[in-house]
């Protein structure tokens, strides 16, 4: 049996006691792979590896973090066809969708690489007369990095490349869905040249995600974690985090609004809002879940996008002859049959898709959707995307901001001043005007507000979660004391 084991100390080592867990191919169901299952000895060992390498990355030159990011980027790019494999049987992905995993995460090391020489602090006027007083910004320490399945490349080199930008050392805890995919970044890191210690990688058997959590949490090395994930999750993160005084970077769920304003270009939003739902089988934090349109064009637009969403059949990713691949599981399938059937019998109208078998769920339209139904404020994440009809601007925002959840969002018209002062209104950490609600740069501040987490990835904005700001002066001169 080929069993992927642990990453500690650049080293491929078993978990102790050889304990490991399958992970199945959700289309097929045969075994995709079987991985080391860790314990929370083996976690602790990954930390204090962490911890060991730390002082000596935190004082490596900005020069030499920006070489190996760079050529981590260049060796991510040439491995895209294993990504491609991996995804396709861990999580049932296509690999149109594995592709622009790989691409963009390149990028987002290309930027953790310009970042190196932009962590700077400042210096503040003193009333002290003779002192010199900056803030300076340092590394923090070890990181705990925990990211999910359903854009592994992309959310599992989000989780890490800032922080080593930043000189800290990362501790990840691969997905146990696509613990290969994670693991496949791991490798990358590694045969760029990161130095021993610098990236380590934990896998664990479901049953024991919670106790190896905690147990990484409370590592007195650990100062930092980041965490993408539901918000059912995030919760206990939060909450243990907090119990250790750890500060917690989370981006969990949302339930994002494509509003519609009576002047919206249809066949543009139509292109958007079909992008923005099923691209990876709505399996993507921002997918459009909720079209909020005004009444006067409901009509008109819903009709155009049916049309569309009868072209998007999904398939096994692995023949590539379909928009759309697998769902996760089949719980996930279930899940999403359940919402839909409920959303029918409470009055919705399914205008388009609806087909499920197994795993593979077709694109989905539902209108005329309620607050009644579990539809209107549950996430499906997966792809299925329900119509409500609004018969004003005041109302249209009252719709989109109706849920606990606050990533993304989208406000379509031609009246670019009308749309802004509504996309003002919507409570979300990304809004985006004229465009789908799935959208990611490295380079952009990414995160949400209420139930979607807090704290926020990419560009400068990284720095500031990943760096500790320190208050340091320097006195020239005698001071007078009072005492």
């Amino acid at each position: 049996m080929n069993v992927l084991g642990l990453k500690i100390d650049n080293a491929e080592v078993e978990a102790a006691g050889g304990k490991h867990f399958e992970r199945l191919n959700p289309v097929t169901g045969e075994l995709a792979t079987t991985v080391a299952a860790a314990t929370v000895e083996d976690a602790r060992s990954a930390a204090n590896a962490a911890a060991r390498a730390f002082p000596a990355w935190a004082q490596t030159s900005p020069a030499e973090r920006r070489r190996l990011l760079n050529a981590a980027a260049d060796l991510l790019q040439d491995r895209a066809t294993d990504f491609v494999t991996a995804m396709a049987n861990e999580t049932g992905a296509t690999a149109g969708w594995a592709m622009f995993n790989v691409k963009l995460s390149s990028d987002m090391l290309r930027e953790a690489a310009a970042l190196t020489t932009q962590i700077s602090g400042e210096v503040i006027p003193s009333n002290r007369p003779g002192s010199l007083a900056m803030a300076v910004r340092q590394p923090a320490g070890v990181v705990l990095s925990i990211a999910p399945w359903n854009a592994p490349v992309i959310l599992g080199v989000r989780s890490l490349a800032t922080p080593l930008a930043c000189g800290n050392t990362v501790v990840m805890k691969t997905s146990e869905i696509c613990p290969h995919t994670h693991r496949l970044i791991v490798d990358v890191l590694h045969d760029a040249g990161f130095p021993i210690g610098v990236v380590n990688a934990i896998s664990n058997a479901p049953e024991d995600a919670g106790e190896i959590v905690e147990a990484l949490i409370a590592h007195p090395a650990v100062r930092r974690v980041n965490f993408t994930g539901s918000t059912r999750v995030g919760r206990i993160i939060a909450e243990t985090a907090g119990r250790h005084l750890k500060p917690a970077l989370l981006e969990l769920g949302g339930k994002a609004p494509f509003v519609l304003l009576d002047d919206a270009d249809l066949d543009q939003a139509v292109a958007a809002a079909a992008f923005g739902a099923y691209m990876n089988q709505g399996q993507i934090c921002m997918s459009t879940e909720r079209i909020v349109v005004d009444h006067t064009i409901a009509d008109a637009f819903v009709a155009k996008l049916a049309a569309k969403v009868e072209t998007l059949k999904a398939g096994d990713p692995r023949r590539s002859d379909t928009p759309l691949g697998s769902v996760v599981d089949n719980n996930a399938a279930e899940r999403i049959g359940a919402l839909i059937r409920d959303a029918v019998a409470k009055g919705a109208k399914l205008v388009a898709g609806g087909r499920i078998d197994g795993t593979i769920v077709d694109a989905t339209l539902l209108d005329h959707v309620r607050p009644a139904m579990r539809l209107y404020s549950e996430e499906s994440f997966g792809p299925v995307v329900s119509v409500v009809r609004a018969g004003s601007i005041d109302e249209a925002v009252r719709i989109a901001n109706d849920t606990e959840y606050g990533l993304s969002a989208a406000v379509f018209g031609r009246d670019i001043n009308r749309a802004m002062a509504v996309a003002r209104r919507i409570e979300s950490g990304i809004c985006h005007i004229n465009g789908p609600t799935v959208h990611d740069e490295a380079q952009m501040p990414f995160g949400g507000v209420k139930a979607s987490g807090y704290g926020r990835f990419g560009g400068k904005a990284g720095i500031a979660e990943f760096t500790e700001l320190r208050w340091i002066t320097i006195q020239d001169g005698p001071i007078h004391y009072p005492i």
